[in-house]
């Protein structure tokens, strides 16, 4: 069990309760760190007027151990990504890179999952090997477990190898491998070649898709497979993404952020992009980042404010109009509190309380400006240093303190 689970029975009342099936004004009860079927006579009650109360994101693509890499710039898209991979080849002795790639994996993983808490994101697929420090109790997010995986047809040095890692992965299990990342014939032939292999099946979960024409979308579909989509990594690297619209309609598509070594910062920041764009409605969105996105990765007991769901929690201010607008048109500091297993894990200072009575420490810090409180098992201060926009309270007041003294001696 968490080393954060709440013991107490709590009450969310007066908020709107908001999923991709409609919205509910009933009280929102917690207890043991799941959604309550009834509340409980002796629950403490947090008062959430004027709030909306969404299900925690599930963030359906991730690389979460190089988050802190800077990133290749290049001019011109490339035609796929085993291009943008031979080219990153030499960016690997820019010493900004090897100095990132230096520090522990295990705090780089840790700094990834943090990344993706602190936008509302609160279980993450992480499509690389396993490794021990996700297995951590205070690990900052919840992962995708019990999965097959293999990275790309292209590159099958790194990763499982592909027809025996599908055969390896139950039917009821999700098996990822990316696929079609391109815009070429090299990946316009990559679903064929999975389908001559054996490996498109409904279990299928495809990172990208971007080189699938119609006709593989039909074929997928038909297949029960499905696709997650991960537009502002496709746009950087490929110079296009694919259109979402019929795998969306069809319950066949999940929202990634991929890492920000391509991909967008976080994953509200991948949402806000397309919904400027117009390329999908808020609640599609919000359908992509929690039911879809559990249904596609079999994960029942998360992307829900069901009875029974893990008590994963994203509560914002009501801003008015649609009701889902008011999560996928935000940025990260706006979310008023993150909640994993009913306790808050970053939330505004007003909800210090919450903190306090399920025993949690809460940490002063900023995040891109605005006071925060951060829960003391994540405010390590090797991992605070590594995101940008996020700072321990005391450490700023003290750099403010020596500047003022270093000032003063001149």
């Amino acid at each position: 069990m968490d080393v954060l689970q709440a013991a107490l029975d709590i009450s969310l009342c007066r908020a709107v309760s908001v999923t991709s099936a409609g919205a509910s004004r009933a009280p929102l009860p917690i207890r043991a760190g799941r959604i309550g079927a009834s509340l409980a006579a002796r629950a403490w009650r947090i008062d959430l007027r004027d709030h909306l109360i969404f299900p925690g994101l599930i963030n359906a693509h991730e690389h979460l151990h190089v988050n802190a890499v800077p990133p290749l710039r290049a001019a011109a898209p490339f035609p796929n990504s085993y291009a943008w991979i031979a080219a990153f080849q030499a960016h690997f002795a820019e010493p900004a890179v090897a100095a990132a790639l230096q520090l522990p994996k295990a705090l780089r993983l840790r700094h990834g999952a943090l990344k993706n808490l602190l936008a509302g994101t609160t279980c993450v697929a992480h499509h690389d090997p396993w490794h021990a420090a996700l297995d951590a109790t205070d690990f900052p997010v919840a992962l995708l477990r019990d999965y097959g995986w293999s990275y790309a047809l292209g590159w099958p040095g790194y990763g499982p190898p592909v027809q025996p890692s599908f055969a390896a992965t139950p039917a009821d299990r999700p098996w990822l491998i990316h696929l079609a990342e391109g815009t070429d014939a090299t990946a316009q032939a990559e679903l064929d070649q999975l389908d001559r292999l054996g490996c498109l099946a409904a279990n299928s979960v495809l990172v990208h898709g971007v080189g699938l024409r119609e006709r593989d979308v039909d074929r997928l579909i038909a297949n029960g497979a499905a696709v997650v989509w991960c537009p502002t990594s496709n746009h950087a690297l490929l110079g296009r993404s694919l259109d979402p619209r019929r795998l969306c309609a069809a319950g066949r598509l999940a929202l990634g952020s991929d890492s920000r070594l391509s991909g967008a910062r976080d994953l509200l920041d991948e949402m806000r992009g397309v919904a400027a764009r117009g390329e999908l409605s808020p609640r599609q969105l919000l359908g992509l980042a929690t039911t879809d996105a559990a249904r596609i990765l079999r994960l029942p007991g998360r992307g829900s404010l069901a009875p029974g769901a893990r008590a994963d929690l994203v509560i914002v201010a009501d801003r008015g109009g649609d009701a889902e607008s008011n999560l996928t048109g935000i940025r990260r500091s706006d979310i008023r509190a993150v909640v994993r297993d009913g306790v808050p894990r970053i939330a505004d200072p007003d909800f210090a309380e919450w903190f306090a009575a399920t025993g949690v420490d809460a940490v002063p810090v900023t995040l891109d400006g605005k006071p925060k409180l951060l829960a003391g098992p994540l405010a390590e201060p090797a991992l605070l240093a590594l995101e940008p926009g996020l700072e321990r309270v005391a450490a700023r007041n003290e750099r403010a303190r020596d500047a003022t003294i270093e000032a003063r001696c001149y």
